[in-house]
């Protein structure tokens, strides 16, 4: 599944922005959906991830309570809601697929974005 990330941009710390992942011509209903990020010099981590069916959500320790994963699967749509957003938030955000199960690896995710770069400043 090809997929393409939206929505990154320059804003600053305490605001808020709104990822968007699109999935062209190719249904994900039956794919968990995941946000990963990179920022320099590190490497990619998990963010967030929605179970195939919207039921189930995870989340990293450092963006809970903060972020929030949604899908439209009818849309063929997922999106992350970024809010209070801090300078260590800065990074390369990329959306991620898999078939079915929940999971935070990305060894699991067969599908990627390119990327959407996210800055936040002090």
């Amino acid at each position: 599944v090809q997929l393409q990330a939206s929505g990154g941009g320059l804003v600053q710390a305490g605001g808020s922005l709104r990822l968007s992942c699109a999935a062209p011509g190719r249904t994900l209903s039956t794919y968990t959906k995941g946000w990963f990020r990179q920022a320099p010099g590190k490497e990619r981590e998990f963010v967030a991830a929605i179970s195939w069916n919207g039921g189930n959500m995870d989340y990293s320790d450092s963006v809970k309570g903060r972020f929030t994963i949604s899908s439209d699967n009818a849309k063929n749509m997922v999106y992350l809601q970024m809010n209070s957003l801090k300078p260590e938030d800065t990074a390369v955000y990329y959306c991620a697929a898999r078939k079915w199960q929940l999971s935070r690896d990305r060894a699991d995710f067969g599908s990627w974005g390119q990327g959407t770069q996210v800055t936040v400043s002090s």
